[in-house]
């Protein structure tokens, strides 16, 4: 799927799984790229896709560019981020729940959040609706990757 492109309005169950697609093909080329595989995807309310991103901080070594971020940044500036939705594979960590905060993102989908909670107890608290899809193939691929590379993963989160 290409920005501008829309999904279709089904229920919002089906809605939310269909853009998690986008994120879940966006964790697997930054594994493909020797990344972390953690995706997002921005979406306005209508379903339009506005943005895509991976966690590129093995790729390019900035411990700055973390999936959502990497697609926040490729939404470009907005005049409003009330409308949004952000669409991540894994729970985001506090950096990039502290975005979702910031720019007060309404929505936030979540592909899994059993590997990693993140700030997700806090975002709820405060106002953002988050729903976990608790998705087996994304638990799957982030498990995986931290099987084979724990001293990334643990760099990522900030436990080193």
């Amino acid at each position: 799927m290409k920005e501008s492109e829309c999904i279709d309005p089904t229920s919002d169950a089906q809605r939310y799984e269909r853009m998690l697609q986008v994120a879940l093909e966006e964790a697997k080329a930054g594994r493909i790229e020797g990344g972390i595989p953690i995706g997002a995807a921005i979406f306005r309310k209508s379903g339009e896709l506005l943005s895509r991103g991976h966690n590129r901080r093995v790729q390019h070594g900035d411990p700055s560019i973390h999936g959502e971020t990497d697609a926040f940044r490729r939404a470009g500036r907005q005049t409003s981020y009330r409308d949004l939705i952000m669409v991540t594979t894994l729970a985001p960590c506090w950096y990039c729940s502290g975005l979702v905060r910031q720019f007060r993102i309404a929505t936030l989908v979540v592909g899994e959040s059993r590997t990693f909670a993140g700030g997700i107890d806090w975002l709820r608290e405060n106002g953002v609706e988050v729903i976990d899809l608790d998705n087996s193939e994304c638990r799957e691929l982030i498990e995986g990757y931290i099987a084979q590379h724990p001293e990334i993963w643990n760099e990522d989160i900030g436990e080193i």
